[in-house]
C-alpha cells in the first residue's frame, strides 16, 4: 500500500476532533491549508536557462507571523508541503509558541549543482516568495528542513535585507541562520536536543512502563537511529552523551552496527569527510537500510523521511519505545500495530518541536537586537563567584577548579537556549499526561497532543468571531 502522508495526518486530526467533540464546521477551518502557493522561475546555469518549481503553503494565520521550514528536494509535491505546513500549525499551539502554521518546498537534487549554483538558485526562489508577501519578518518566517541549513537561510535573510533594506528586523525574516548573520547559539542542534529532552520527560514520568524502563535515565539503553542527517546525528549525541549505547544507526545508504555501541563523534567525522557512513570503522556495515528496524533496542528514533515504517516492517520492530524525530515516520496502522504491543509513540508533533521552539528564540532575538543572556551574564557571574567565595570560607573546603569555571561562567546564550528548550519540553508534556489523564478513555500521547493543539487554534479562531 502506497503511503500518503497527508491522509495520515488527516486521520489522526479527525480523531482528535472526535475526541473533542468540536463543531464540524469550526475543525473544517481548521483542518483545511488556508493557501498555496507554485512558483516556477528560471535561472541561467550552464549557458542554459533551468526551470525550477518550488511551493510555499500557509495553512493557518490565525496567529502571524507563521512558521515552517523550507526543505530543498527532488521530488516535492504540494500534498506534502501541505501536510507538514498543518503539522507546524498543530506543533506551534501545542507548544504554545505564537506563530501559525507554513511550510516550503523547492524541486532540487542538491548535489547535481554547485554551491555557487545554488545560491543563485535559493536567492531566485526567496525573490519569488518575497513578491508575494512570503517572507517577511511580520508575515511569513521560513527556516531550515530536509536539504536546507544555515548557509540557505544566511542567503535568503540577505537577499531580504538587499530588497527591504529600511526594514530594521530584517533579519528576523528566517531562523536557522550562522550565528554570525543573526543566528542564535544552540539552533543546529535544537531539534535533536528536544528529541532527547522529550524522551527523557517521558522516562522521567510516573506514566512509563518500570519494567521496561527501570530506571528514570538514558544510562545503558540501547538506541537505533533510522537517519543520520542533522536531526538523528545530533540525538545520538546526546543520548551518547547520557550514558546510552547507539547501537545501530541507518542512514540512505547503509546501516552500521555495533551492540557495544557507536563512537557517535567518529561516525559523524567520518560521515562529514566521506559524505556516507559506509565503511566506518569499528562497526559492521549492512547493505539494507531497512534493516536498521529490526535491530533489538530500548528506543528506536525514525530520523529520516515520511513513511518510514509501515505495516510492511512494523512486525520486525523490536523496541520498548519509538519516538519520532522526523514528520510522519510511520503510518497509523503501524502506530496501532505497535500499540497492540505495548509499545508506546512519542510522536512527531512533540518530539521534532525543539527546532521551531528554539526557531521562536532566535526570531525574538533578532527583534530585541539583544543576544540573549546579555543584561544579566556579568551580575550572575559576580554573585555566583561571591557565593562560592563563601562558601569555600565557611566549609574550609575548595572546589575544583572546572567546577568553579562553569559555575562563573554565567548564563550564556547557548546555556539559556537549552534551559528554555528543556523547560518548554517538559511543560508541553506535561500537558500531554493531564490529557490522557482527565480523558475517560484510553487516548494516545499523538491524539492528546493533537486534542491539545486542535483546541488551542479553537479557541483563537472564536476570540476572533468566526
Amino acid at each position: 500500500m502506497t503511503f500518503n502522508f497527508t491522509d495520515s495526518v488527516n486521520q489522526y486530526f479527525d480523531g482528535a476532533v472526535e475526541q473533542l467533540g468540536l463543531d464540524p464546521y469550526l475543525a473544517h477551518k481548521i483542518k483545511v491549508c488556508n493557501a498555496t502557493y507554485t512558483v516556477k522561475f528560471g535561472v541561467q546555469l550552464r549557458g542554459k536557462l533551468k526551470t525550477f518549481v518550488g511551493y510555499r503553503a500557509v495553512h493557518s494565520d490565525h496567529i502571524e507571523p507563521v512558521k515552517g521550514g523550507i526543505r530543498f528536494a527532488p521530488h516535492i509535491t504540494v500534498e506534502e508541503v501541505e501536510a507538514l505546513a498543518t503539522l507546524m500549525t498543530l506543533k506551534c499551539a501545542l507548544v504554545d509558541i505564537p506563530f501559525g502554521g507554513s511550510k516550503g518546498g523547492l524541486c532540487i537534487n542538491n548535489s547535481d549543482w554547485t554551491q555557487e549554483e545554488r545560491e543563485r538558485i535559493t536567492r531566485r526562489f526567496a525573490a519569488e516568495l518575497i513578491k508575494r508577501n512570503l517572507l517577511s519578518p511580520s508575515q511569513n518566517v521560513p527556516a531550515p528542513d530536509m536539504g536546507t541549513g544555515p548557509l540557505e537561510m544566511a542567503w535568503i535573510a540577505d537577499q531580504y535585507r538587499r530588497t527591504h533594506n529600511n526594514d530594521i528586523n530584517a533579519m528576523a525574516c528566517v531562523t536557522g541562520k550562522p550565528i554570525s548573520h543573526g543566528g542564535i547559539d544552540g539552533r543546529t542542534e535544537a531539534t535533536g536536543l528536544g528529541v532527547y529532552f522529550a524522551t527523557m520527560a517521558f522516562l522521567r514520568s510516573e506514566v512509563v512502563n518500570r519494567q521496561d524502563f527501570p530506571a528514570p535515565a538514558a544510562r545503558g539503553l540501547a538506541v537505533v537511529i533510522q537517519g543520520f542527517g542533522n536531526v538523528g546525528s545530533h540525538a545520538a549525541k546526546y543520548f551518547a552523551n547520557d550514558g546510552a549505547r547507539i547501537t545501530a544507526v541507518g542512514d540512505h545508504d547503509i546501516m552500521v552496527r555495533n551492540d557495544a555501541g557507536l563512537d557517535v563523534g567518529a561516525l559523524q567525522a567520518h560521515l562529514k569527510s566521506t559524505g556516507s557512513i559506509a565503511g566506518f570503522v569499528g562497526a559492521e556495515s549492512f547493505g539494507q537500510p531497512a534493516d536498521v528496524f529490526a535491530v533489538p533496542c530500548d528506543i528506536l528514533i525514525p530520523a529520516a523521511i515520511e513513511g518510514a515504517i509501515t505495516e510492511e516492517n512494523v512486525y520486525q520492530i523490536n523496541t520498548k519505545l519509538v519516538v519520532e524525530a522526523a514528520n510522519g515516520p510511520m503510518t497509523p496502522f503501524a502506530e496501532m500495530a505497535l500499540a497492540a504491543k505495548g509499545v508506546p509513540v512519542i510522536p512527531d508533533l512533540f518530539a521534532n518541536s525543539g527546532g521551531v521552539i528554539v526557531s521562536y528564540f532566535e526570531w525574538v532575538k533578532n527583534l530585541a537586537h539583544m543576544r540573549f543572556g546579555q543584561l544579566q551574564r556579568r551580575r550572575e557571574q559576580s554573585l555566583t563567584s561571591r557565593l562560592l567565595s563563601e562558601l569555600e570560607r565557611h566549609t574550609r573546603t575548595g572546589f575544583d577548579d572546572n567546577f568553579r569555571d562553569q559555575m562563573r561562567d554565567g548564563p550564556t546564550e547557548r546555556r539559556l537556549v537549552e534551559s528554555g528548550l528543556e523547560d518548554s519540553i517538559n511543560a508541553t508534556f506535561q500537558r500531554i499526561v493531564e490529557r490522557q489523564r482527565a480523558h475517560s478513555t484510553t487516548i494516545s500521547m499523538r491524539t492528546a497532543a493533537y486534542m491539545i493543539a486542535i483546541a488551542s487554534v479553537a479557541d483563537r479562531y472564536q476570540t476572533m468571531g468566526l
